[in-house]
């Protein structure tokens, strides 16, 4: 069970007419806390953050009593999960926001998921989810609090021997698996290039994506960013999928397809793995 702090108070409890609740009017980050108690890429969540908001209309930055609070919470309990939920708060009427926001801040701790090491070391499976992301390029990328798709995605159970759901948009374009992102890793004249989805009109860019995609970059591999479909991605000979928990893993089947496991994943894992 999470540990949560509502506004810097551990006893506080949220407004039940807080707009993160009754509308979704929020964005969030988890984040991993290393075996040193240090959070792992916290400027990028930072940003994306701030990015997130004003995306959705309102401005946010870390105060430095806030940024305090997290450090010293990371520090306390190494190797696990930080999540912090902004929401515009209470007020307005209707879905119409309030002229001047009052920011809800909500911190958690968990602990990491203990299935996760074993995903490191021996890869996952994807079935495709017969659930399809709507495409809505207003929303697109970042990480809103409405995460009602991949509540329904999570609803179904999945089939034997896989771990998690391939998911695609409803024009049938791969975007994501259900709690991370995807790249594929494809030959071209003896060299490998690296085919990521675009997110330009659903999924998240999540920020252990940009750590990958800039990992490959120091690989000397070519990054495309574009639409494809499933045929196309049984084309590819490996397949990762990264996020800020699991760092990062190599897939070996999706649904009756299997890819070779790649040889630089055990290298890019000490970069990119929480340890």
């Amino acid at each position: 069970m999470a540990d949560v702090w509502i506004n810097g108070d551990k006893e506080s409890m949220l407004d039940p007419r807080d707009r993160a609740f009754t509308y979704g009017d929020g964005v969030f980050a988890t984040m991993a806390v290393d075996s040193r108690g240090q959070l792992r890429f916290a400027e990028s969540y930072w940003q994306r953050l701030q990015d997130g908001s004003a995306r959705l209309g309102f401005h946010w930055q870390p105060s430095a009593s806030l940024l305090a609070q997290i450090h010293d919470l990371a520090a306390k309990h190494p190797l696990h999960c930080l999540k912090l939920q902004l929401s515009r708060g209470v007020g307005g009427r209707g879905y119409a926001a309030p002229a001047t926001p009052q920011i809800t801040e909500v911190i958690s701790i968990s602990p990491l998921p203990a299935h996760y090491r074993q995903w490191q070391t021996d890869g996952i499976s994807l079935a495709t989810s017969s659930v399809k992301l709507a495409r809505q390029p207003l929303l697109a990328g970042f990480k809103h609090c409405n995460r009602l798709e991949q509540v329904l995605i999570k609803q179904h159970a999945l089939p034997a021997g896989y771990d998690d759901w391939l998911v695609l948009d409803t024009e049938q374009q791969v975007v994501e698996s259900s709690m991370a992102n995807l790249v594929l890793l494809v030959e071209q004249q003896q060299q490998l290039h690296a085919l990521v989805p675009s997110h330009a009109y659903a999924g998240v860019a999540g920020v252990m994506r940009q750590q990958l995609l800039q990992a490959l970059l120091a690989e000397g591999i070519h990054l495309h960013i574009r639409e494809f479909g499933i045929s196309e991605l049984r084309q590819a000979k490996h397949l990762l999928l990264c996020n800020s928990l699991l760092g990062m893993v190599d897939v070996c089947r999706v649904d009756n397809s299997s890819f070779a496991r790649w040889q630089g994943t055990a290298r890019l894992q000490q970069l990119l793995v929480p340890h």
